[in-house]
């Protein structure tokens, strides 16, 4: 008996990765988003994802077709009534993510409500459900189909069952879970995003270049990618959002976030996704 489908809510950057390795990995999907033109794009993006694979020798032609098959998508959020699992990754708006999970315990009793939120409260999403032990987070990193940590956020209402299968499946996809506390920031974003945040004062107060920074710190600190060039590839309208979590979180004034990256965020300047942002690109991704 074949498994029910895997939902993924979002054909953003993240819902496009986590569809791609669920479909790698030989999951059905059922992907939502309220705009078709999107959902087109997002079909584009995975079948150029896999295409890169089968160049690599890492996936055959004939498995990366099956893939393809596997893939439906929707701008009906009933069309993931079938689904055990529905992994949502829609924007970092708290409101728009309480909505949906409050729609999807109704639609779906049963099924397991897993957030990709960055830096939110599970336990503020678990408590709009009408299932709050089945609500836990599953924080996949960009490029998904490459890093391979999860973060499994337990909010204070979530089961040992709930847990435990979304670790599962992490471990199916290929991936390596870790267990963090519902805090905000999680740990990774927590460390990481004001490492960026500082970053990007270094350039506000004139101490140094984006380029000169991003140097720095792979020589000095063998980092694969500098933190600017990094931010770029988050989006900085991310990070902008993660350093706002932060600060009203714990309000502490440590995790201000830097003026200049409120008004590249302000300017459109997102980073890859918009073609700049510390560093100019030629093509986005």
């Amino acid at each position: 008996m074949s498994q029910p489908p895997i939902g993924v809510i979002g054909a953003g950057t993240m819902g496009q990765g986590i569809a791609q390795v669920l479909l790698t990995s030989g999951f059905d999907v059922r992907q939502y988003d309220i705009a078709d033109e999107q959902l087109e794009r997002a079909r584009g993006a995975i079948d150029k994802g896999l295409g890169k694979l089968v160049a690599k020798e890492r996936l055959a032609e004939t498995d990366k077709v099956a893939a393809l098959a596997r893939l439906s998508t929707s701008t009906a959020l009933e069309d993931l009534a079938e689904c055990e699992v529905i992994i949502e990754a829609a924007p970092e708006n708290p409101d728009l993510k309480e909505r949906l999970f409050r729609d999807l315990s109704a639609l779906t009793p049963d099924a397991i409500l897993a957030s990709n939120t960055s830096s939110l409260s599970l336990t503020r999403l678990a408590a709009v459900s009408e299932r709050p032990e089945r609500v836990v987070g599953m924080h996949f990193f960009n490029p998904v189909p490459v890093l391979k940590l999860v973060e499994v956020i337990r909010a204070e209402q979530t089961s040992d069952a709930t847990v435990a299968r979304v670790e599962a499946l992490a471990k199916a996809l290929g991936k390596t879970a870790v267990a963090v506390g519902d805090s905000p920031g999680f740990a990774v974003n927590r460390l990481l995003v004001p490492m960026i945040n500082e970053a990007a004062f270094l350039v506000q107060e004139g101490a140094a270049t984006p380029e000169a920074v991003d140097e720095a710190m792979k020589l000095g600190a063998a980092h694969p990618m500098g933190p600017l060039a990094l931010g770029d590839l988050i989006g900085l309208d991310v990070c902008l959002a993660i350093m706002e979590v932060l600060q009203e979180g714990f309000g502490d004034p440590k995790y201000r976030p830097c003026p200049l990256l409120k008004r590249m965020v302000a300017a459109g300047y997102l980073g890859r996704k918009s073609g700049r942002g510390f560093h100019v690109y030629d093509e986005r991704p």
